[in-house]
């Protein structure tokens, strides 16, 4: 992954009561099908990259100004592809000045330019994570972390190799610990919901999810050390020391300008509690430390890395994904509800009850689902890379010429709701992805740094979990569904609550009742 931003966008969840069978039938084509692309053989003109970048300084303020507060992120990039009729341009990039030395890119917002950032061939990913500016290592013990390593350095593949046996010798250990975790945040809500009506889904989310990584991972359970339940609160000060110069808090302007834009946060402010969260997972993270020892990484570095892959990376993502992810099958409506409530159950009963990978094989819509909200708001929202040599760039409609040293920039939501590769893009069309048809779409599908139809490696920068991820989400759904039958929900600004009629909402069996 190239740049992440949390959006922590909340989510009102309200049950309701569901009593009838569930019935449905599951279709085994998808509602669309792929439009024609134009193919790489088609002539397209050499176009110069319109766009400026303003007068120095000045420049970069206004567009600041205009992306954070007067026009907002998407209105601020669809405005800028009306002015210039192109998908491809020239503009700055936030943080801008004093923070970001260098706040000029290339944007390329379509489906057909986008994937240049993939190719380590032509991109350089050196330092560019978190996109024109870099935090200080000190948040990470004066470690370069692996995140911001290009793969041409030699520990990004020593690191990367370290986070495929970290993956590997969890495998067994997935389903059990998230079918643990998740049954004990829906009794925390199920209870709450009886006793005060509403109940906070994106503070048991945040515990389960921590939670859940931290036994998976390393068999250890924050809860029974000193941590205790502190850590999302820790890692959610920590990574906006580190975010912060791109985040918006919804403080007046003037005052967000000065206090996260104008200069970085200093890193001893949270120095104790990145300290608090580096103990545990030193004293948790053993078996990896000896492995990373026998290829020439120090076990405090590996360390450092273990922790910003599992908090910053997998933990940060399932914390926006997940209730995104609620707020999409939500609104979908009572008929998908019931379609995935038949197929996951169904499926379990037909493997002996339990809930395996075979048994997510035999749910084609869930996987559809999944796949479907990672398309509509991929929970990384930006890429960058650095031209390592003279490109040409083809978008849709014209070919635009990249010099060496320029910085590219993408924002995957406009290239995964391209219109001319999906169609009725803007919707959340829960089988989009089934079928041949379906599944030859996934090569758009592009959250994990890459297509989803390709791998990640030693060599490339596609998220190491990319397979995790879309396991553990998988059985979010799974999970839901096999506890509730349907539920509405309600976005809210802060958090995600869920609330409840007057009366107490407890699950039977498999559905949902009001009694």
């Amino acid at each position: 992954m190239a740049s992440v931003s949390l959006p922590f966008t909340s989510v009102h969840l309200q049950c309701q009561a569901i009593v009838r069978p569930v019935r449905a039938s599951v279709s085994g084509k998808p509602s669309v099908s792929e439009p024609p692309v134009k193919t790489l053989s088609e002539k397209l003109p050499l176009k110069k990259i319109p766009g400026n970048y303003g007068i120095p300084f000045v420049g970069p303020i206004k567009d600041r100004l205009d992306y954070f507060y007067n026009q907002g992120r998407d209105e601020f990039f669809k405005s800028k592809i009306q002015k210039y009729q192109s998908t491809v341009f020239r503009t700055n990039m936030p943080p801008g000045p004093f923070i970001s030395p260098d706040p000029k890119v290339i944007a390329l917002l379509d489906g057909k330019s986008f994937p240049v950032l993939f190719d380590v061939s032509k991109i350089e990913k050196k330092d560019l994570f978190t996109g024109t500016y870099m935090p200080s290592i000190d948040l990470t013990g004066g470690y370069r972390i692996l995140s911001y390593l290009d793969p041409s350095e030699p520990k990004h593949a020593k690191l990367k190799q370290l986070i495929f046996f970290l993956l590997k010798s969890s495998a067994k250990r997935v389903i059990p610990e998230f079918e643990a975790c998740y049954t004990e945040l829906y009794d925390t809500l199920d209870k709450e919901l009886a006793e005060k009506g509403k109940s906070s889904f994106q503070t048991v989310n945040d515990q389960a999810g921590f939670n859940f990584l931290c036994r998976a991972f390393f068999r250890s359970n924050p809860p029974d050390t000193k941590l205790g339940d502190d850590g999302p609160s820790l890692i959610s000060k920590w990574v906006f020391f580190q975010l912060g110069p791109v985040l918006s808090l919804g403080l007046p302007k003037y005052v967000e300008e000065l206090v996260i834009r104008t200069f970085p946060l200093p890193p001893f402010l949270v120095k104790k509690d990145y300290q608090r969260l580096y103990d545990f997972f030193y004293h948790s993270s053993g078996f990896v430390q000896d492995e990373a020892e026998k290829l020439g990484i120090s076990r405090e570095e590996v360390c450092h890395n273990l922790l910003f892959a599992t908090c910053f990376n997998t933990f940060g993502g399932m914390k926006i994904f997940f209730p995104n992810m609620l707020k999409w099958i939500s609104r979908a409506g009572v008929k998908l509800h019931t379609d995935l409530a038949q197929e996951i159950r169904s499926a379990i009963r037909s493997n002996g009850g339990k809930l395996t990978m075979a048994a997510m094989e035999q749910m084609p819509l869930m996987k559809s689902v999944v796949y479907e909200g990672l398309r509509i708001e991929p929970p990384v929202p930006s890429q960058y890379g650095r031209a390592k040599k003279d490109l040409l760039i083809e978008s849709h409609d014209a070919v635009y010429q990249v010099k060496a040293g320029e910085m590219l920039y993408g924002y995957q939501p406009f290239a995964t709701k391209d219109p001319k590769i999906f169609e009725n893009p803007e919707e959340f069309v829960p089988d989009r992805f089934m079928g041949d048809d379906g599944e030859r779409l996934l090569k758009h599908v592009l959250w994990s740094n890459g297509p989803e139809t390709e791998d990640p490696t030693t060599a490339n920068k596609q998220c190491a979990g990319k397979d995790f991820v879309v396991l553990v989400s998988r059985l979010f759904v799974v999970e839901l569904f096999r506890r509730y039958d349907s539920f509405e929900i309600e976005v809210g600004k802060t958090m995600v609550i869920l609330t409840g009629s007057d009366q107490p909402v407890k699950p039977v069996g498999s559905r949902i009742v009001q009694v």
